[in-house]
């Protein structure tokens, strides 16, 4: 006669529940019977009687999925009665077997819970949620800024405007004087060229020649109303700029002995026109991260240290036990398939967030400059396997080096450090003279120096 094995788990999380999340109600399971499943609404009161409920159940650790942004307010009063909260992914908890209804998705959610197969998802602190919220209401803007932009262009064509063929950008300094003259009702082609900027390559006669339009009424019409929305929204990205350096700021101010920190200058990171109006962010961020200078690091702008500070923020990094856990969250790693001991698939899975597209960002601005370890490293991977690939590359060097220039408080030290112009000049001139000398037989004191000096103390 055949013995019957029982395969049993064990429980990890003793008084566990699951939450199954929804926009006008949420179902709460505290067991796996149908009497420890209940359903609460989604107002304030709801949420305090459903915490209530949790607690007299002597429940004291809960797994929800992070169904949209209704999960949101629930966590916050969960944490605020003193519930561990595990926020779960929604691709782990799918695949419940049976008919698919919001009773048994809770359920599934408590069980797996209380076996402690359901991991949590990354959460930022209040400090760097709070700071998040301001940058992503400022990209926001300067997405709404963008289209404003090419419909203004659109207009311009369709008027005959061809401003785009002899400006470089059209918002530029001389684009938007003669856009916003053109508003007013100024349409002669040689006064409008007059607006034309010392730095623009071309000149008055074929800024003239490029604005002889049709001059339609219902085109200036939609021309103007888009030039005051670009002007509406500029305006809100400054309120944006100003609001996230006052936070910054007070939030500097609770730790007075980071206000003596300050690190060089950094004269070679160029501001552009979307990068935050924010004074002296080099030092701030020094400061913010506790004297990490993460502007040492080459082809990271001024809008990417603001997204590491807003999406991540210095004591995130310390929630990734190491560079790799790190990489991973971000997607940047290779998701390796193996099976019978064979790699089936080694490629970067798919999915993005704000973090990781200006990494990319930094990465492909890495991939233009020329004498530094990081572009050399970049030139490399683009040999072998392409630009693209190279991107994916580097932006995850560059995760690295972040990780474990703020989790372990180290300062960036590149084999190949970063020169500046004229310093590349210093050292070509001087690679320049060794080699006369060592052509000609020359000694220090041929040339007439008193000491034996070594010439490569002169960079």
């Amino acid at each position: 006669m055949e013995r019957k094995m029982k395969l049993g788990m064990d429980v990890v999380n003793f008084n566990a529940a699951g939450i199954d999340v929804g926009s006008r109600s949420h179902y709460v399971a505290i067991g796996q019977e149908l009497d420890n499943v209940r359903e609460f609404g989604v107002y304030a009161e709801d949420l305090t009687a459903l915490c209530q409920w949790l607690m007299e159940s002597d429940v004291t650790t809960v797994a929800m999925e992070s169904t949209g942004d209704y999960w949101q307010n629930l966590y916050v009063e969960l944490i605020s009665f003193g519930f561990e909260v595990v926020l779960a992914n929604g691709k782990f908890t799918k695949n419940a077997k049976g008919k698919k209804t919001d009773v048994k998705d809770c359920r599934w959610i408590q069980k797996l819970h209380t076996l402690g197969l359901l991991s949590g998802s990354f959460l930022p602190d209040l400090t760097t949620e709070q700071l998040r919220t301001f940058c992503r209401q400022r990209g926001n803007w300067i997405d709404l800024a963008a289209s404003a932009t090419h419909k203004m262009q659109k207009y311009l064509k369709l008027l005959n405007f061809r401003l785009d063929v002899v400006v470089k950008d059209v918002c530029g300094l001389t684009g938007m004087k003669i856009i916003e003259d053109i508003c007013k009702g100024n349409l002669d082609p040689l006064s409008l060229a007059e607006h034309r900027h010392y730095n623009c390559r071309k000149p008055k006669e074929e800024i003239a020649s490029a604005l002889h339009g049709n001059n339609r009424s219902d085109y200036l019409f939609g021309l103007q109303q888009e030039f005051e929305a670009y002007k509406f929204f500029q305006k809100k990205i400054a309120d944006c700029d100003k609001k996230i350096e006052h936070f910054i700021k007070q939030e500097l101010k609770q730790h007075p002995e980071r206000g003596k920190m300050k690190t060089t200058e950094k004269p070679h990171k160029r501001m552009n026109k979307n990068a935050p109006q924010i004074k002296d962010l080099n030092q701030i961020a020094f400061r913010y991260f506790d004297g990490v200078d993460l502007f040492a690091i080459e082809g990271l702008s001024h809008s990417t240290i603001l997204t590491i500070m807003s999406e991540i923020g210095p004591e995130g990094f310390n929630k990734f036990g190491s560079s790799k856990q790190f990489t991973s969250w971000l997607r940047l790693a290779p998701n390796n398939k193996i099976s019978g001991g064979k790699i089936l698939s080694n490629r970067v899975p798919k999915g993005s967030n704000r973090l990781k597209i200006a990494l990319r960002q930094a990465a492909n601005a890495i991939g233009n400059l020329k004498g530094t370890h990081l572009s050399d490293f970049f030139r490399r991977v683009a040999y072998r396997k392409g630009r693209h690939s190279a991107v994916s590359a580097t932006a995850r060097k560059l995760a690295v080096i972040i990780w474990n220039m703020i989790t372990k408080k180290i300062q960036y030290q590149p084999p190949k450090q970063y020169l500046f112009l004229d310093q590349k000049r210093k050292l070509g001139l001087v690679n320049r003279i060794k080699k006369q000398m060592d052509k000609f037989e020359l000694k220090p004191e041929d040339l007439g120096f008193k000491n034996n000096l070594n010439i490569s103390n002169l960079i």
